[in-house]
């Protein structure tokens, strides 16, 4: 009896079964189905939101009232407006960005290295504007660059130009009411990647005898990329598809894209140029990230690694 109270109490020593390789992809085929499952009504609303959509343009572009034509697509490459229209928006889109990186930048860079209440003030004031409709902005905007308007009349009373100043119903208005909207796009996202630079590789590189500026250029500005990467593509991928402030203080002589989609639903119920147009616009979307893709990772400009 006692010999048999010991085998109870004493632990199982026998080694433990081996798993087999089939165990193992069973394990992982299971593992594989409950991540699909979990991951399933994300991609429903991928693709009821996106592939649906997309797949109804597609269909539109190449109808016809004799069925199947690339008409809409050869319109676009034969007709000069098209041209110009893409022209004049990556234009205005790329100006937006630049300016964008040349505000946005030191703004970012304030916030991040201010401690306490000025660092969180400047970053109220870029979070703001995010509170106020974009339409009610456009309008402000109208009010203040009109002719007789807040900017010109400061600037007349400074006896800098002699004068009003043509700022509206041009080019000029809407990259000032475009660059006021993006702002926050490109400052937030540098905010974010200035906010995790060690300080400490700053005064480790002025202790080794470097100068502030040549710590700047050398240390923070390449670690501060990814940042200016992402708030570029944002700002710039959003810009091509603004509506609301060129059409306002564009005046009907800037035109974009978008709102060449607008007219040619509205005006000519066109709605198989107006996917054309779209899905034309969407590829160059494509090709731009495929380009950045090819010197720089997305993964990296993202922050995922």
């Amino acid at each position: 009896m006692t010999q048999a109270y010991l085998a109870r109490s004493m632990p199982d020593s026998s080694p433990a079964p081996m798993t087999t390789p089939e165990a193992l992809q069973r394990e992982e085929r299971k593992e594989h189905a409950s991540m699909l499952l979990l991951l399933l009504p994300a991609l429903l609303m991928v693709a009821v939101l996106l592939i649906l959509p997309l797949g109804w343009l597609a269909l539109q572009s190449v109808q016809g009232d004799d069925g199947f034509t690339l008409a809409n697509y050869l319109r676009i490459f034969e007709e000069r407006i098209y041209w110009d229209t893409f022209a004049l928006t990556f234009k205005i889109s790329l100006i937006v960005t630049v300016l964008s990186i040349l505000l946005g930048f030191p703004i970012a860079y304030a916030a991040a290295r201010l401690q306490g209440l000025w660092g969180n003030l400047i970053l109220v004031c870029v979070i703001i504007p995010f509170w106020t409709s974009v339409l009610v902005r456009s309008y402000a905007w109208l009010v203040l660059l009109q002719r007789r308007g807040l900017v010109n009349q400061t600037l007349l009373d400074l006896g800098l130009i002699d004068k009003p100043l043509n700022l509206m119903h041009n080019t000029t208005g809407t990259v000032i009411g475009t660059l006021h909207v993006m702002l926050p796009f490109m400052v937030l996202p540098l905010y974010a990647v200035m906010r995790k630079i060690p300080q400490d590789l700053l005064q480790a590189s002025n202790s080794l005898g470097a100068s502030p500026f040549y710590s700047f250029r050398r240390v923070f500005l390449p670690m501060a990329a990814p940042g200016v990467m992402a708030g570029s593509i944002l700002v710039f991928v959003i810009c091509l598809g603004f509506f609301i402030t060129p059409e306002l203080l564009g005046g009907g002589r800037t035109i974009l894209v978008s709102m060449l989609v607008q007219r040619n639903v509205e005006l000519y119920h066109a709605w198989g140029a107006a996917s054309a147009v779209g899905l034309v616009l969407l590829l160059v979307v494509f090709l731009i990230f495929w380009g950045i893709n090819r010197f720089i990772p997305i993964e990296r400009v993202l922050g995922a690694r």
